[in-house]
């Protein structure tokens, strides 16, 4: 087969969404093994190409990149114009999977894509205008032309379908992998002293104002490291004592942070997965996460887990999981194991082949 797949948002930092893409792309061409042939393909902005070409590199795919100006726009143009079909710019394919950020269109193939979670449709407050009004188009054309749509989680597939009305036997659920930089042994970050660790875009989603409040009863026994890109809406207040705002940190030293720290809180309202937590755990370090179900899997029986709005839950959540450190590590390093990106290739192959056939 020939499977074309858009990796428009590797041309930006690769968060959440991005590392899905490179992750699920490098399973795929694990379990491809020569025998198909994978294209990555998308129209980005000019300096688009040299992040894409970084964010896979190792990856063996043909990449056909289009460094235009105001590709933003001519992404949206395309899709909802519907025309020229994808064929005319990529040649014959079997299957085109799409991203978040176009839909376009094409004659012929299986037509897949996948859905990170439905934030924009139950909490638009928690998104800025262009989010709301790209991912709505996107997945109302998921729900009506798609052959298959793929879902991070159980909890996002119960979503769609109950939704977006997408019928059951037409999503397939992909959970993330864990990159094998993500483990236990190797360097440690030092900070002068315990911390406990956030990784989160600073977005209100990822309610990082509750983990401030949680941090006030804790200041005298942790500092506070907060790793993430700066996001959209009110922005938390990290000038304060005994907080370390750590900004956006290439993996190597994300890997770092996690081995270094005493506990790593996620304590996010909604996500589709969160695979801050799992990474977390493969580093071996306890996690407190929020008691919200959509962090379920994520999480399994690993975790300890707190209600996101209630900053004394969280205080007392972290305090537990210093106790119980030995244990918790222990548990999350096995959970962890059941996470690789050479299953999300295997599931994304096996569900093209069935599609096609």
């Amino acid at each position: 087969m020939r499977i074309v797949v858009d990796v428009s948002p590797l041309s930006h930092t690769p968060l959440g969404i991005g590392n899905y893409i490179r992750g699920s792309l490098s399973g795929l061409v694990e379990v491809a093994a020569g025998k198909h042939e994978i294209v990555a393909f998308a129209p980005t902005s000019l300096e688009g190409p040299s992040r894409i070409r970084s964010a896979l590199a190792g990856t063996d795919v043909e990449l056909r990149l289009w460094p235009l100006p105001a590709s933003h726009a001519v992404r949206t143009l395309w899709s909802r114009v519907g025309r020229p079909a994808a064929e005319r710019l990529l040649g014959r394919f079997d299957v085109l999977h799409y991203s978040d950020w176009m839909y376009p269109p094409q004659a012929h193939g299986v037509r897949a894509t996948t859905i990170h979670d439905l934030v924009p449709l139950h909490f638009p407050q928690w998104c800025t205008r262009r989010t709301i009004a790209m991912h709505t188009r996107k997945f109302e054309n998921a729900a009506r032309t798609c052959d298959l749509v793929f879902v991070n989680s159980d909890f996002t597939g119960r979503d769609v379908e109950q939704t977006l009305c997408v019928p059951k036997e037409r999503i397939r659920v992909a959970r993330p992998g864990v990159r094998p930089i993500f483990r236990p042994d190797g360097a440690a970050a030092e900070l002068g002293g315990p911390y406990a660790l956030t990784v989160a875009t600073l977005e209100p989603r990822k309610n990082l104002g509750t983990l401030l409040e949680a941090h006030t009863h804790l200041v005298d026994e942790l500092q506070l490291a907060v790793v993430g890109a700066e996001g959209w809406g009110e922005q938390p207040a990290l000038d304060r004592p005994g907080v370390r705002r750590l900004g956006y940190v290439a993996d190597n030293e994300l890997a770092r942070l996690y081995r270094g720290a005493a506990v790593v809180v996620y304590p996010s309202r909604f996500e589709g997965f969160g695979i801050p937590v799992v990474e977390a755990m493969a580093c071996g370090v306890p996690v407190v996460a929020s008691s919200h179900p959509s962090l379920d899997e994520a999480c399994g029986d690993s975790a300890v887990r707190v209600a996101a709005d209630d900053a004394e839950a969280i205080a007392a959540g972290v305090q537990r999981a210093l106790v119980e450190r030995d244990r918790l590590s222990a548990l999350g390093l096995e959970h962890a194991k059941g996470f690789s990106w050479g299953a999300v290739g295997e599931i994304l192959l096996g569900a093209y082949e069935e599609a096609a056939a």
